[in-house]
């Protein structure tokens, strides 16, 4: 199970932020709420790199926007090139730190129009990589299991306010107008389908689908979240999402005809 920083790869400055917690949000009985998560907290190093705290927490600590719960692993140094490993906590492994992104999307051709380019603008940048190999019992007892990322920034006026989410890649990006963005990011998958699923059909209605259509398309990435089933391969859309999966290509193209491939390597 990976989480990667969902600002995206060209928008991105080569340190990850040490007033925010990032989150994998784990859902384990299909209520939209999370039952587990993951978060990553980051502490500025004395050799000018970074250091990562990872806690695992359930129930009513997992909903909280601070860090709570176990630790897994405290102040572990974070990769800053291709020699970095993982980190063994436990049954757990861990690895925080740099990596090429691994798929391809026409952030040119979606940003304008879906008039696409054929150029990938991850082709040459990487990313700051969140993964963890867990055992299953830190995930929920159902085998099917709904997954989402959420990052939070600390606000003197507020705590740790949400600003950016996604389950699925690249929605908010190439289809909510600017106006409705940072309302997005602080929402929740439970509210997503009562909030946008009249709206997004909307814009598949005005490029032609007809309503039933626009409706069921809608509703592939409605709510925001990704549904895996462990006792399945993993394959995007259907079931979770692999690193080599072409998945901002099958999420976009919803909306618009897309082509490209998964991109793979370690770092760029």
């Amino acid at each position: 199970m990976t989480g990667l920083n969902s600002i995206p790869p060209f928008l991105m400055t080569d340190t990850m932020r040490t007033d925010a917690v990032y989150r994998i949000n784990i859902d384990d009985d299909g209520d939209l709420l999370t039952d587990a998560a993951f978060t990553f907290v980051f502490a500025d190093a004395a050799d000018g790199g970074q250091s990562v705290t990872v806690h695992h927490a359930v129930g009513e600590d997992a909903r909280r926007p601070e860090a709570l719960g176990e630790v897994l692993v405290e102040a572990a140094p974070v990769g800053r090139d291709d020699s970095a490993q993982p980190v063994q906590a436990g049954e757990c492994r861990i690895f925080v730190g740099v990596r090429s992104d691994p798929f391809f999307a026409d952030a040119e051709g979606a940003l304008h129009g879906f008039e696409w380019t054929g150029q990938d603008a991850f082709a040459d940048k990487n990313i700051q990589c969140m993964a963890l190999d867990v055992p299953d019992s830190m995930l929920g007892g159902d085998p099917v299991i709904d997954v989402w990322a959420t990052s939070g920034v600390w606000r003197d006026a507020g705590g740790y306010v949400q600003v950016d989410r996604a389950g699925h890649p690249t929605l908010n990006p190439f289809i909510n107008p600017e106006y409705a963005k940072e309302a997005y990011n602080a929402g929740q998958p439970v509210d997503d389908v009562a909030t946008y699923l009249e709206p997004w059909a909307q814009i598949l209605g005005d490029q032609g689908y007809a309503p039933d259509a626009a409706t069921a398309a809608a509703r592939t990435v409605l709510p925001d979240i990704l549904r895996y089933d462990r006792e399945r391969p993993a394959t995007y859309p259907d079931n979770g999402r692999n690193l080599t999966d072409a998945s901002p290509v099958r999420s976009v193209s919803v909306w618009s005809p897309m082509a490209g491939s998964a991109a793979q390597g370690g770092t760029r």
